[in-house]
Parts: C-alpha cells; structure tokens; sequence
C-alpha cells in the first residue's frame, strides 16, 4: 500500500514514525494512510499496577495457582489493558500531539487471542474516513473528524485487539483562529 506521509511524500507500507514527530492536522491525514510504531513487551509489572488501577483482582489475572488450572494454563493481562495500551502507543506516534480536540468514541472493539505477560505488541493505526465539521462563527472549518482503526499485532503478526477510534482534530485554519 502506498501511504501519503504528512510532507506529503509517499512511501510505501506503514509509516513507522515517534516522538518528536510534528502534529498531524485534518488536511494531513488521507484515508487508507498507516502508521505503525515499535513493540512494546508486557510485564508482570503492567498487570499488576493495572490491576491496582481498575480494582479488578479477578483470579484469572491475580491468582497463578488458579491461572494454571484455565485453559491458558497462565494468568492473563486485562482485556481492557490492550484498549489503554493502544491509547498509550498511538500517542507515542506524535501525529496527535496539539491537535487532537477530543476521543469521539471507541467502537466495535474487539479481543482475538489473550495478553499474556511477555506478549510484545504494536500499534498499527490505520486512517478509515473523515469528515469536516461545521464551519466557524467566522470563516473555515476549525476541525474535522478523524476515523481511525487499530489493530494490536503480537510478535506473530496475529491481531490480538481491533477496535475503532474517531477522535476531533484541528484544521489548519483552526491554528490561526
């Protein structure tokens, strides 16, 4: 697939690009434009603290003993774990950093296989749509809509999570405004 970048280069496959990346406003995203970025390993650690965030001391995700007797035969990350992970990994990207207004939602989420503590994942964002908001009080369209697809990859290259996220972006002409 060939991908438009924000300088307006085309490239071919994903765009793998971090931080220090410049902001991405509505005009620089094209659909079917995709961004990846570089893996990230859970650790007993990440289980833990979520655990200690949510509250959520199921046995499946707390109790190794029990864990052993599951179908997994291990404990398991939380489901709602890889959402925030791939929150956490697009944001890493930069292409939202000061242009980003609003999350409009998440939708159709979906978990393929577990996270288990040792699982590598990465994000791949890819654009879907967007859509122009209404105009200014006083000229051009300050923002516009963004819908973007992600998909978790484990080190096989098997999707774990997918879900849509629609997220409200500044346009260049709402820099100015």
């Amino acid at each position: 697939m060939t991908t438009n970048t924000s300088s307006g280069s085309e490239t071919s496959g994903p765009t793998t690009i971090g931080p220090g990346h410049r902001a991405m406003h509505f005009e620089d995203f094209v659909e079917g434009q995709v961004f990846e970025t570089g893996g990230r390993t859970i650790t007993e650690t990440d289980l833990t603290m979520f655990s200690m965030l949510t509250g959520d001391w199921n046995a499946i995700h707390s109790d190794a003993d029990f864990a052993r007797t599951t179908r997994y035969g291990e404990r398991l990350v939380h489901g709602s774990f890889g959402i925030g992970l791939a929150i956490g990994l697009m944001h890493g990207l930069g292409i939202f950093e000061g242009s980003a207004v609003a999350m409009l939602g998440i939708s159709d989420w979906r978990f393929e296989k577990p996270i288990l503590i040792g699982t590598t994942l990465r994000l791949r964002l890819t654009i879907l749509d967007k859509e122009l908001r209404g105009t200014g009080r006083t000229g051009p369209s300050r923002t516009g809509r963004i819908g973007r697809r992600f998909d978790l990859i484990d080190s096989d290259g098997a999707c774990v999570q997918s879900g849509r996220s629609d997220v409200l972006v500044t346009t260049r002409a709402g820099l100015s405004a």
